[in-house]
Formats: C-alpha cells, sequence, structure tokens
C-alpha cells in the first residue's frame, strides 16, 4: 500500500480514516509523521514520504504527531488476513513475544533463524523486530501516562521497558514531549471516568462495525463464571502471561469502550492486543464489504447491516475444547457442559468480583489433561475426541495460537478422532483468525443458503463461495444474520 505514492496522496488530502494503520504519512519538512486522516492542513506532495508501520517512521527519525496521534491508530488488516512469516511475526510482537523472549525466542516459534526473521520484517515494514517491539512499548507507556496516576518509574517498567532512563529517551524521541510533559497534556483534556483499580481506554476501530452479531455471539455462548455480560458490556477472564485479568467491553459508535483489572501490568500490552483480536477490531470492512456486495444474493444482507465483524476469541485452545463441547449440540448445551469443566477444573480467580460474577478461568490444557473422561456427561466418542484433543494441546503436538500456520493446523485437527470439517473449520475461523475459513454444512448456513436461493448442499454452497474468498468467514457471519437466534442479537 505505502508504494502507491499516488493513492497515499488521494488518501492524506481527502482524509481518509479507512487507511489508518495502513501506512504513515512522514512530512520531511517538520519532522513528524501522521496517520492519514490527521485533520492538520495536508502538507505539500513532494514533502510527504510513506512509511509502512510507525516503527519505521521512528527509525527514520520521525516523531508522532500531536494532533493525529499516529500510534493509536488501528492496526494494519494484513496482519490478521495473511499467515505468511511476516504476518505470524506481527500478531507475535503485538502478543509481546519479543518483549518477553527476544528476538530468538520470536524466531524459534516461526520456525525461521533470527536473521532471516529480521530481514524479512525489514523488508516489508522498513523495521525490524526489535525496532516494531519498541514502538509498541512506548504507545503502551503513553497509555499508562495518560490513563493512570501510576509513578513514572512503575509505567517504564509495566510498558515493558529494560530501565526508566531507556523509558525516558524513548518517549521524548517518539512524542517530542517527556513523560511528564505528556501526563500534563493529558490533564488538560477530556476526562475520562476511572473505575478504581482499572485502566480505562478507548480501541479505535474502521468503519462501520455492526456490533450485533459481535457482542450477540459472545454473550449468547458466554461460560458462567469465565464470561457474562453486564450492564451493557462483555465481561470475562483473562489469562495472561504474568498474570490474569478481568476485561470489560462496551460498543460505542466510534470506539470499542475497554476497562482492564490486572494482577500484573505488564499484561497490560498483550491484554489489548487479545481483545482488539477478540473483536476483530483490525479488520478492513470497507474491503470486505465490498467484495461480498458482488454477490446479488449477498448484497441485501450487506447493505442492510455493514460491518459485521468475526467474533474470535482471546485463547485458541479454550475456543478449540469448547468447539469439541459444542458439537452436534445446542448453544444453551454447550454452555452447560462448559461450566462443568469450568467448576470441575478451572482456576479461580483472587478476589471475588466487585463488578460482576466472573469466578474462574477456563481451565487449561495440561488442567484437562488430567480429568477422568467418565466424569464427563458427554457420549463415548466425544470423550474420546475430547480427551485426544487436550493431550495434544498439554503435549504440545498440535500447537495453536495466533502465530499457528492455518493450514498446518488445520492438518493437525484433522487427523484427530471426531473432528470433521465443520470443527477443523470453526476453530480455524474463530481460534485461528482465518478470514476465508467456512462451514458450508453448518445447519444454519444450510437454512440461510436456502432461504437465499444459494446452493444448500455444502458441495455446491462450496464452489459458488469461491466468489466470496478471501472473505468468507465474513459471508458467514451475514448468512448467519438471516436467522432469528440470540448470537444475531446485541443484548440489552
Amino acid at each position: 500500500m505505502y508504494t502507491d505514492t499516488e493513492r497515499c496522496v488521494r488518501a492524506v488530502q481527502s482524509k481518509d480514516a479507512r487507511f489508518d494503520g495502513w501506512f504513515f504519512t512522514a512530512v520531511r519538512t517538520t519532522g513528524i509523521y501522521c496517520r492519514p486522516s490527521c485533520p492538520a492542513v495536508p502538507p505539500k506532495v513532494e514533502n510527504m514520504t510513506f512509511l509502512p508501520s510507525a516503527a519505521a517512521c521512528q527509525q527514520s527519525g520521525y516523531r508522532a504527531c500531536k494532533r493525529c496521534r499516529p500510534d493509536t491508530s488501528p492496526g494494519s488488516p494484513e496482519w490478521n488476513a495473511r499467515a505468511d512469516a511476516v504476518a505470524r511475526a506481527m500478531r507475535l510482537i503485538q502478543d509481546g513475544v519479543v518483549d518477553r523472549e527476544g528476538v530468538p525466542g520470536l524466531a524459534a516459534k516461526l520456525g525461521y533463524s533470527a536473521r532471516q526473521v529480521e530481514r524479512q520484517l525489514n523488508a516489508e515494514l522498513g523495521a525490524g523486530p526489535l525496532a516494531l517491539a519498541r514502538a509498541q512499548r512506548a504507545q503502551t507507556a503513553r497509555l499508562l501516562i495518560e490513563t493512570s496516576e501510576l509513578p513514572m518509574g512503575d509505567i517504564a517498567f509495566a510498558a515493558g521497558f529494560s530501565s526508566i532512563r531507556t523509558f525516558n529517551d524513548t518517549v521524548r524521541e517518539v512524542f517530542a514531549l517527556a513523560p511528564s510533559e505528556l501526563r500534563t497534556r493529558a490533564e488538560k483534556g477530556p476526562k475520562q471516568a476511572q473505575v478504581p483499580g482499572t485502566i480505562s481506554l478507548r480501541l479505535p476501530f474502521r468503519t462501520p462495525l455492526n456490533p450485533d452479531n459481535l457482542f450477540g455471539h459472545l454473550a449468547a455462548t458466554a461460560v458462567p463464571g469465565v464470561e457474562e455480560w453486564r450492564a451493557g458490556a462483555y465481561r470475562r477472564t483473562l489469562r495472561l502471561p504474568y498474570g490474569t485479568g478481568v476485561v470489560a467491553l462496551s460498543p460505542q459508535p466510534d470506539h470499542i469502550g475497554c476497562q482492564l483489572a490486572l494482577t500484573d501490568l505488564r499484561d497490560l500490552t498483550i491484554a489489548i492486543s487479545r481483545c482488539r483480536r477478540l473483536l476483530d477490531l483490525d479488520a478492513d470492512p470497507e474491503a470486505v464489504d465490498e467484495q461480498l456486495s458482488a454477490d446479488p444474493l449477498l448484497a441485501p444482507l450487506v447493505a442492510k447491516a455493514p460491518g459485521r465483524r468475526v467474533p474470535r476469541t482471546v485463547d485458541a485452545e479454550e475456543f478449540a475444547v469448547r468447539a469439541v463441547l459444542g458439537q452436534q449440540v445446542s448453544t444453551a448445551a454447550a454452555r452447560t457442559h462448559a461450566a462443568r469443566l469450568v467448576t470441575a477444573h478451572g482456576e479461580r480467580v483472587g478476589d471475588p468480583d466487585p463488578e460482576g460474577g466472573l469466578t474462574h478461568l477456563f481451565p487449561s490444557s495440561q488442567a484437562l489433561a488430567e480429568l477422568d473422561p467418565q466424569a464427563l456427561a458427554l457420549p463415548r466418542s466425544r470423550r474420546s475426541t475430547l480427551t485426544t484433543l487436550v493431550a495434544a494441546l498439554a503435549d504440545g503436538s498440535l500447537p495453536l495460537g495466533i502465530d499457528s500456520d492455518w493450514d498446518t493446523a488445520r492438518a493437525g485437527l484433522a487427523a484427530l478422532p471426531g473432528f470433521g470439517p465443520w470443527t477443523t473449520e470453526i476453530i480455524a475461523m474463530r481460534a485461528l483468525g482465518d478470514p476465508d475459513a467456512f462451514i458450508p454444512a453448518d445447519l444454519g448456513i444450510r437454512r440461510a443458503a436456502k432461504g437465499l436461493g444459494l446452493p444448500s448442499t455444502p458441495a455446491a454452497l462450496t464452489a459458488r463461495a469461491a466468489h466470496w474468498r478471501p472473505w468468507r468467514a465474513y459471508a458467514v457471519q451475514y448468512l448467519w444474520a438471516t436467522e432469528d437466534h440470540a448470537i444475531n442479537v446485541l443484548p440489552a
């Protein structure tokens, strides 16, 4: 995108917010970089240069614009729409792997050498993994400075910096302001309501966003004790690298309200990344809806409620277990089975939840590997499927996560007993994040297809859906929305 100079110039001159996160505008004469929708007067074309990432801008000596705050723009949709090494690396960097394990740890997860990873990221993003992680640390630091009253020393280490000096130098270099000046500026601006013990922030997204199926699905399938819908927000517990957390996510017209309570602030960046992934906030709805609208039978559905997202997950292994529990049963029955697992094997969170009824973390695969199959109120074949799955997850022979290669993961899932196309594809769609995952044999999809005049047999529907690629997972959301079901309704 950033190499298409003419298109970038048009986006900047029209202040087109759809391109925020796709590229950044660096202005040679001022030494600042902006998002395409910056409200300032656009610079002269000859003074613009376009770069693919905030890290590349910072590495080239540009500082962030104080008006449009380009470091807070939605992430590039490319990283959630691709499964190559660069996209997987970006997802891992966003999840804090470089801060926790360094570049060697990142490379090991990708199956490449550190040198290869460095070369690929520099070629495509203009910055290596350390620079990309540094840019992310700077953004987290700014967030904590502006939204909390924590001492600067605590913020430095919570954001992932190795020393207070590095923290101060980075903030000054990236934002052209000292940390104390950033806090002073924030105190003069509009205040956001803060709940004691929590961090409140806004998660940006590209419009349009239809919250009905997104939050409706999460609320309708919520596992008691782990998830709930309360007071206009979806709330759930989080298992994070350094501790645990509780998040409340509420849909607003121009952002998603997010309140996080964490036992260790070093998990803030990871928690934000996982919440964005859960709600598919880095999607490009314009590209998705344009492609799907080209089908005359889907076009009315898209026009009626554009901007549908794919409800995803904060934990791929958790979702895989829940997918097995949901095989051939109703939504209510799947919740009941999952709730029993949580009660028997889930880890209790610390203090009672003051805001609602969250009590447990969903059990880890290691905890579930020790369960007695006879204690499961499931058919024998389902018990076998579940125990085989958790054993493969626990011993690492079936790695599922944001860094998974989608085709490799599909093959691993399909090799397990009891895993047919429906289970494999629903995991690919919601746990692995493949935007082209498709479930033509799903009963709701077949009913919707028949009602619209689409082919209703799996083979014929798959052939017709070739025109929807690479966004078939989003087509599933539009087809599901034709049914009168709780997953399609934003809870009151």
